[in-house]
């Protein structure tokens, strides 16, 4: 597979169970399902491996296969399907794992076919716990920033920031000086050009005043 070294140690003490697999019954069949059903490229395995090493002690008929039909029937399939940085969300139980995610999504006011696309976009919409990261940020968003859902449309990838590290600083900058930055704005850039902004805004206000 092409492992380094320093990965296998890794993978080993997460999963020392490996230790005593038998490679022709328990690693084999997952490489032949991520080459032949994934398919996914030979050159892709180490990679997808190693960003996610659980799929090694995952079986793949009762565990792999049944979410990636499931996967596949929501929309990776063609030019959306699974890479080596999607095929960690198999590693996930459909009913309990996925379900409720989209289901979240869904009950905000979000159109299925609307949520599909911002998972196709965002894939690491399916891996965010509910508790943890999509109920706090969805509060801070409605009560705090008096947010349009329609924005979260437009860039679900909020849910990938830190609440505490990025959104909340950020947006507080803005409210005590009275401005305003839609999401994508206010968050992907770095904390050097925010602070610029921040500072042009200000200028031009004052130079309003002159």
């Amino acid at each position: 597979m092409g492992l380094e070294f320093a990965a296998v140690g890794r993978i080993l003490d997460m999963y020392p169970q490996l230790l005593t697999a038998d490679p022709y019954d328990d690693i084999y069949p997952i490489l032949d399902f991520l080459l032949h059903t994934v398919e996914l490229p030979f050159s892709e395995i180490r990679k997808s491996i190693t960003r996610c090493p659980r799929i090694l002690v995952c079986h793949p008929e009762s565990q792999l296969k049944p979410t990636f039909s499931f996967l596949s029937e929501f929309g990776f399939a063609g030019p959306n399907k699974l890479t080596s940085q999607t095929t960690l969300l198999l590693v996930s139980n459909v009913e309990s794992t996925l379900m409720p995610k989209i289901e979240f999504l869904v009950n905000l006011g979000i159109e299925y076919n609307e949520v599909r696309s911002m998972v196709l976009r965002s894939p690491g919409l399916l891996t965010f716990s509910v508790e943890n990261n999509y109920i706090p940020k969805v509060d801070y968003f409605f009560n705090e920033m008096n947010g349009d859902l329609e924005e979260i449309k437009r860039f679900p990838q909020y849910f990938s920031f830190s609440l505490e590290r990025k959104i909340k600083p950020r947006h507080q900058l803005l409210r005590e000086h009275g401005f305003f930055m839609p999401l994508s704005e206010m968050l992907k850039i770095s904390d050097g050009e925010f602070n610029l902004r921040l500072l042009e805004k200000r200028l031009h206000i004052v130079g309003e005043f002159l």
